[in-house]
């Protein structure tokens, strides 16, 4: 049986060495112009599986312009974006982080970005003892009265420039699969270009990595709140289904994972997958799973034909 390594201890641990930028956006958690966190869990559970009206670019062989590449990734980390969610009672807080990026598709409201991340960072402390004890089964009221203080909320995209974005809406989400797409101001970060296309066992590709302590090494560069990312190569390594069997692209088999190298590290979940030799993103990484006694711990994420599950096809956009 697959098992995940991605524990709720691992990623307590991650907020610690985030103590600065907790603090900025507890301090944004208590401003009347964000939703609380009950409202936004609401919105995930509510839009499971909602289809939006707009459809997605497909971009599986994206131009010169719309394309990543190596040289290109290095320099533009800012393109990925910190997704973080917080609840504060008091002296007590909790703050889980991910990574995510730009959509090249229509929001439903004008001047809003759609950004794409993981939904377990958000379960996670959905699920936390400080939500429990605050509201009973995961849920509280934004600036609501507890015995210890006032309590805080909300959700934020926060930029490479360190500036944070209140999340508007959870538009669209896909639990068993992990993802989500978030509403949020329009961000000065360029949309990725996604394939709606498996590539194939062995296809060269590249992740964001993050690091929370300044690492040792090349090529590694300041992020988000003193933090550290950079692209690095590796490659897919294969595909399973819901049930964890082998899977390959071209059969009829379901494609509901992928396996990849390098192996994420804490905060890169939600981080995109992006095809070497294309420069689109084939792929969403989740965390690590051990595979099997054999292989060992490896990637695993979903492949990017996924995210089209949550939008129109084209040309059926608004039709119902």
């Amino acid at each position: 049986m697959l098992k995940s390594l991605w524990s709720a201890r691992q990623y307590a641990s991650v907020s610690s060495f985030w103590r600065p930028l907790d603090q900025r956006i507890l301090n944004a958690a208590s401003s009347s112009n964000c939703r609380s966190l009950n409202d936004l869990v609401q919105n995930y559970f509510r839009n499971s599986g909602r289809i939006l009206d707009g459809s997605l670019l497909y971009e599986s062989r994206p131009s010169a312009s719309r394309k990543m590449n190596r040289e290109a990734s290095t320099a533009n980390t800012s393109d990925v974006v910190l997704v973080a969610h917080c609840v504060q009672d008091g002296d007590e807080h909790k703050v889980t982080v991910a990574s995510g990026f730009a959509l090249e598709a229509p929001s439903h409201r004008e001047g809003e970005s759609l950004i794409l991340s993981c939904a377990h960072t958000l379960e996670e402390i959905r699920r936390s003892p400080l939500m429990l004890k605050i509201g009973g089964g995961g849920t509280l009221a934004h600036h609501s009265s507890s015995i210890s203080g006032r309590v805080n909320s909300g959700s934020f995209v926060i930029s490479s420039e360190g500036d944070i974005y209140p999340i508007n809406n959870i538009v669209s989400s896909l639990p068993r699969s992990d993802l989500m797409i978030l509403s949020c101001e329009k961000l000065p970060v360029a949309t990725l270009p996604i394939s709606p296309y498996p590539v194939d066992a062995e296809t060269p590709v590249m992740g964001h990595l993050v690091s929370y302590d300044q690492p040792e090494g090349p090529e590694w560069s300041p992020w988000v709140g003193g933090s550290w990312s950079k692209w690095v190569r590796g490659k897919v390594l294969g595909y399973r289904d819901f049930a964890g069997r082998e899977t390959e692209p071209g059969t009829y088999d379901a494609l509901s994972h992928l396996l990849f190298s390098p192996l994420p590290t804490p905060g890169s979940s939600g981080g995109p997958i992006i095809d070497e030799e294309t420069g689109a993103v084939v792929g969403v990484m989740l965390g690590t799973r051990m595979d099997n006694r054999v292989e060992g711990i490896r990637g695993w994420g979903v492949p990017s034909e996924t995210i089209f599950e949550m939008f129109s096809l084209p040309g059926l956009e608004g039709k119902k």
